[in-house]
């Protein structure tokens, strides 16, 4: 490395003032663990730009000097790609400084922003506006644009507004070399060739370094009506969903499955969150429709629920009453995640699946993961609408740590292998990153790693940003 830690710190230090660069082991910690508390190594140094053109510098001195470097957001990656290489010591530029709402155009319905920007800010700043900005997950209130558009974030509301990629009009990256590209289009058609854009959405940082973005808004929904709904099963869960959609118009915008294991774990993570129903029932939907004119939603989900009652898909039903009632549907959501988490160890996946195979899918990874490990628990919830299961595994309490991993490691093999067979895929919106690298690579073909590979050896050459994530490195 030609570039040595003392000498880079005084280069930094130099271009960004003492608060500019974090070298303090203690203050390292934060950036090298990820949500789960994973640790993925130790960076050189963190560097804390505060505007583009500081990233520019710095990836342009990085270059210069053959120094790897990765990008980090929000610390809520799933897949190690944000976390520094354990092996390769990287630079870590962290974006949590540029963090300004740069416009707001409530006419042209967009909002440009710094990568930095926290999710939930922009869409507080979008909601000044009488507009709302439609991405959202349980991470929204820590969770950096940057981040959300480099690893094509998805969330609740995909099946009414898209993936990242489609909510995205416009960005600034700066290149691997230090050259910046600046796209900052707020136009909602723009057929000028190649759109260049969407090779960085998605990328993970691979490509470059996302420092601003164009997002998409929506007009604010003026009404909107959450409703945990029970079913018999999945399959009832799945023509529920298809009843929704046909009669919920375009309003329908979250529609989620959740078996009854899942409300459980809620209620581990949160004792005071209480069960909605007096009878425990084997299978949920948490829906929601909203919409910014006047509809009467109620007479909408009221219609839905006689309907899905009468055909035998509904067993019960609740409708929240108010935004604290559906507030604490929502967190049964939300809290279940934290209580896969209190179990320790367990295998977090993000498959993608057509909608119509989700309910044999679901069985026959049931079966199979009971045929290999009948105590280990099957954990599977997630977006009916997009086709996004995550079908995850609490492994048996009694096994030691390495026990475990082994064991997870086996089943998700086995998972990957039938969802193959199902013609779906192991990423549905977590990204690649270095945990699902090898899972990926299996499923590639020769042209399209051929491609994949172009792609990046382009962008790219000397393999120096974000190296190891998505593709391995080769030098």
């Amino acid at each position: 490395m030609a570039s040595d830690p003392v000498t880079l710190n005084a280069f930094l230090t130099e271009r960004l003032g003492a608060g500019g660069v974090v070298d303090d082991p203690s203050d390292l910690l934060r950036y090298t663990t990820d949500w789960a508390g994973d640790h993925r190594g130790k960076p050189l140094l963190v560097a804390r730009p505060r505007t583009t053109e500081e990233v520019a510098e710095i990836v342009a001195h990085c270059r210069c000097h053959g120094i790897p470097m990765v990008a980090q957001g929000g610390h809520t990656g799933l897949v190690g790609g944000a976390q520094p290489d354990a092996e390769r010591p990287e630079l870590l530029i962290s974006l949590e400084r540029l963090n300004r709402i740069r416009e707001i155009d409530p006419l042209n319905f967009t909002i440009s922003v710094d990568a930095g920007c926290v999710l939930q800010s922009v869409k507080d700043a979008a909601m000044e506006h009488d507009c709302d900005f439609p991405l959202s997950f349980s991470a929204q209130g820590s969770c950096q644009i940057g981040g959300n558009v480099s690893t094509n974030a998805g969330g609740l509301n995909v099946l009414r507004h898209g993936m990242m990629r489609q909510l995205v009009l416009g960005l600034e990256v700066v290149l691997p070399d230090g050259r910046v590209w600046n796209a900052m289009h707020a136009l909602h058609k723009d057929n000028r060739g190649y759109d260049i854009k969407q090779l960085f959405i998605g990328a993970e940082g691979t490509l470059g370094i996302v420092t601003g973005a164009v997002l998409k808004l929506t007009p604010r929904a003026q009404s909107t009506r959450t409703a945990l709904v029970a079913v018999p099963d999945v399959a009832a869960a799945l023509a529920l969903y298809g009843q929704a959609r046909r009669s919920c118009c375009d309003l329908l915008s979250a529609f989620e499955l959740i078996p009854r294991a899942c409300l459980e774990l809620a209620f581990e993570a949160a004792p005071d969150l209480p069960d909605p129903f007096d009878t425990v029932y084997p299978v949920y939907v948490l829906l929601e429709v909203a919409a910014s004119g006047s509809v009467d939603l109620d007479a909408m989900i009221e219609h839905l629920f006689e309907h899905g009652t009468t055909a035998g898909m509904v067993l019960d039903g609740v409708l929240a009453g108010s935004d604290a009632q559906a507030e604490r549907l929502w967190q049964i959501r939300e809290r279940m995640v934290e209580g896969q988490q209190l179990r320790g160890e367990h295998l977090r996946t993000d498959i993608a699946l057509p909608i119509s195979s989700l309910g044999d899918f679901f069985h026959a990874a049931s079966r199979a993961m009971a045929a290999r490990s009948p105590e280990t628990m099957v954990i599977a919830y997630g977006h009916i609408g997009d086709g996004n299961l995550h079908f995850n595994l609490l492994p048996p309490a009694d096994l030691d740590l390495a026990a475990k991993k082994t064991l997870l490691h086996e089943l998700e093999a086995a998972l990957f292998s039938l969802v193959d067979d199902y013609h779906g895929s192991i990423s549905a919106e977590h990204g690649i990153g270095r945990v699902k690298q090898t899972s990926f690579l299996n499923g590639l073909n020769a042209l399209e790693r051929e491609l994949f590979e172009g792609i990046r050896a382009l962008f790219d050459p000397d393999e120096l940003m974000a190296a190891g994530r998505i593709l391995p490195r080769t030098r």
